[in-house]
């Protein structure tokens, strides 16, 4: 029996298994897709909110400001990439100047460090390609982005490193309270903890469903994006809100941390739990409306779209704790946005509630440091002839588009909860990730995950499951 099982290995689950890894637990993370960050937490505007736009007084206001001071020093501890760029909200006409105060003073109640409300004159500085209806804007500098996908990473394989056990491709069937606390039905078998956290994203009202009689509905929000390439780098210096006013709520235009521009998202309550399927008219809606803040948007430069879900609750708030029927089951539902900047908090305040509930002691070997995969791009030349010296992989580029050397996709395999699949890989490393959007580099991809997986070529699959890219071959066809 587990002391603790949490559901979920999106940035909040792992969040949680990372800090309760502090503590002296046997505990597992169930994943039903085939790697960490494969659900809501891959797909989002990768956003660091500063934390002026929740409600004062209301969780997401407090684990948001927390979790945002918490980024810098965690993106450090675990090396994973984040940019304190600042965030703008601009205000596109004098009549809606009252509601851009209005969210200034909620930003100061909320705990906000160095917010200002700044005139034209000085929002035209900051971004040159700001809008010519662009009257203020409240400016921001704590507002940051991060990578989702190296956060999500970072935290799981310090978790796994600490101890955590990671059951990928195990979906969560059914759970039961017993005397002793749950089991855990899955489709690789059963499990039994003391203790479940149920951060199971858009899932979360299903699994919460199955032990308590007070009843919770997530609604999928799908918000669908476009992503620049490289060439568009530069076009925008920090990540552009639209206050909502006449002009309706707009979107945002934000670089990455990885030099690309990212535009979006809308916003459409769905019933399909997994439709991440993007379209035309959503799209269009992106393109019209990022325009507004933003002029001369190079959208000729996009190189791929893509749709993401947020679980979201109609109390638009986050829902953390013991379930008040359901002793030993913790809830880290409608986890929408700011999630993604609460998620250190998050994880910090539920270890804390879970090592109380269960008499936890102190894990005295706990390694809080995390060493990331290397970035061959960022070494000088000398270094970068060095380290091929030494290690010829890296003298191997298999994705020209992000310069990925074989080298970083030999570390993405090796390394704990290492890469098993296409999409893993691209998450880890940016291979496929550019401009021909793995055009040219997945055959060698696939090469190299079949020789160090050790398995045929057709077993390799882009995400798992029956995502096979080959499906026989044309000497067998003839």
């Amino acid at each position: 029996m587990y002391d603790v099982v949490i559901i979920g290995a999106g940035v909040t689950g792992c969040a949680v298994a990372r800090y309760l890894a502090r503590y002296e637990v046997n505990a597992c993370v169930l994943e039903r897709g085939s790697d960490v960050c494969t659900g809501t937490s891959k797909a989002n505007s990768a956003i660091v909110h500063a934390g002026y736009d929740a409600e004062n007084g209301s969780l997401m206001a407090k684990y948001n400001v927390e979790g945002s001071l918490m980024m810098e020093p965690l993106s450090k501890e675990l090396d994973f990439a984040y940019d304190r760029c600042g965030s703008l909200v601009v205000c596109l006409s004098e009549e809606d100047l009252p509601k851009l105060w209005d969210l200034y003073r909620n930003g100061v109640a909320n705990g906000v460090e160095d917010l200002r409300v700044i005139g034209r004159t000085e929002l035209k500085d900051l971004e040159p390609n700001v809008s010519d209806n662009a009257v203020a804007a409240l400016w921001a500098p704590t507002g940051a982005i991060v990578c989702p996908f190296g956060l999500t990473i970072a935290l799981a394989e310090n978790a796994y490193t600490n101890g955590v056990e990671f059951r990928l491709n195990t979906e969560v069937l059914e759970v039961r309270r017993t005397e002793n606390g749950y089991v855990i039905e899955t489709n690789q078998g059963t499990v039994e903890a003391k203790a479940v956290v149920n951060a199971a994203g858009v899932y979360a009202d299903v699994i919460h469903n199955m032990v308590s009689e007070e009843k919770m509905t997530i609604v999928p929000r799908k918000g669908e994006y476009m992503l620049l390439d490289h060439a568009a780098e530069g076009y925008v210096r920090h990540t552009v809100f639209q206050l909502p006013g006449k002009f309706g709520k707009g979107v945002l235009v934000s670089p990455t941390v990885h030099g690309n521009v990212i535009v979006g998202p809308t916003a459409l309550d769905i019933e399909d739990k997994e439709g991440v399927n993007t379209t035309a008219a959503g799209l269009q809606d992106v393109t019209e409306k990022s325009g507004l803040a933003m002029k001369d948007i190079p959208l000729r430069q996009v190189i791929t779209s893509f749709a993401g879900l947020r679980a979201h609750e109609a109390r638009h708030e986050f829902i953390l704790g013991e379930c008040a029927d359901a002793p030993g089951f913790f809830d880290c539902a409608g986890i929408e946005s700011p999630g993604l900047s609460s998620a250190p908090a998050i994880g910090l305040h539920m270890s804390d509630l879970i090592a109380e509930k269960l008499g936890l002691s102190r894990n005295e070997d706990f390694k809080g440091e995390r060493k990331g995969i290397l970035d061959a791009k960022t070494l000088s030349p000398e270094e970068r002839n060095e380290l091929i010296k030494r290690e010829p992989a890296y003298g191997q580029i298999i994705c020209r588009c992000e310069s990925v050397s074989e080298g970083e996709i030999l570390d993405a395999i090796r390394r704990p909860l290492g890469a098993r699949d296409l999409d893993a890989v691209k998450r880890r490393v940016r291979a496929g990730m550019g401009r021909c959007q793995a055009g040219f580099c997945s055959p060698r991809v696939i090469e190299i995950l079949a020789r160090e997986l050790n398995v045929p070529e057709s077993e390799i699959t882009k995400t798992g499951g029956g995502s096979k890219y080959i499906v026989g071959t044309a000497k067998d066809r003839i």
